[in-house]
């Protein structure tokens, strides 16, 4: 029986995985994140999760299907990443308020027997409500913005930031469901049952 490994501490993707109702474990890839000088955003998510599967082949046993991802928040072919300090996040905050950008997840599954892969890129239109100064600094001093690509965490039930998407909801939390089902069951991993990439159950094109 193939063992599962997510290729990721974050708890936002462990929640995530947790839904598909699959025992995992969990492998630390280390890797250098930058991107590339004049890297697509597609381009650069796609190349982070192939590396991140890669780094942790070692650390996994036998008969492992390993899966990993990268997130990113992009301005037309703009690459914005994870803030460096709360000066950025508000800038960022306010770059995205009231307009559209885009999220890209890059997915990578790698059974460690046959080393086969799978890369795959989920995109969301992402339209920003136009939130105050003042919800932004208290967001911002939350600290729920660090770590994150965009500076925001869609799924923030105080801040809410997005207005409406067009496209996967977990894509934008940090791993497409949808996309993860289908790419596991190829690699022989076979989900137990039916997952939403809603909060709300709905298909992944919906409003708020």
């Amino acid at each position: 029986m193939k063992r599962l490994i997510l290729a990721s501490t974050s708890p936002r993707r462990h929640d995530l995985v947790n839904r598909i109702g699959l025992p995992f474990e969990v492998a630390r890839p280390d890797i250098d994140e930058s991107p590339h000088p004049d890297e697509a955003p597609d381009i650069y998510v796609a190349r982070l999760s192939r590396e991140k599967a890669a780094v942790v082949v070692d650390q996994c046993p036998p008969h492992s299907v390993i899966l990993a991802a990268d997130t990113t928040v992009a301005d037309g072919q703009v690459i914005i990443g994870k803030p460096a300090d709360e000066a950025e996040a508000i800038a960022t905050l306010k770059h995205l308020r009231g307009r559209e950008h885009i999220g890209y997840t890059g997915v990578t599954v790698l059974d460690t027997d046959t080393n086969a892969s799978t890369t795959t890129v989920t995109v969301t239109r992402v339209l920003m409500r136009p939130y105050t100064d003042e919800e932004i600094a208290v967001y911002v001093a939350s600290g729920d913005p660090m770590g994150k690509a965009g500076s925001y965490a869609i799924q923030n039930a105080d801040f809410h930031p997005v207005e409406s998407l067009d496209g996967c909801y977990t894509n934008i939390v940090g791993l497409p469901l949808c996309t993860v089902c289908v790419m596991l069951a190829q690699h022989g991993i076979a989900i137990p049952a039916p997952v939403s990439c809603s909060p709300t159950h709905l298909p992944c094109t919906f409003k708020f």
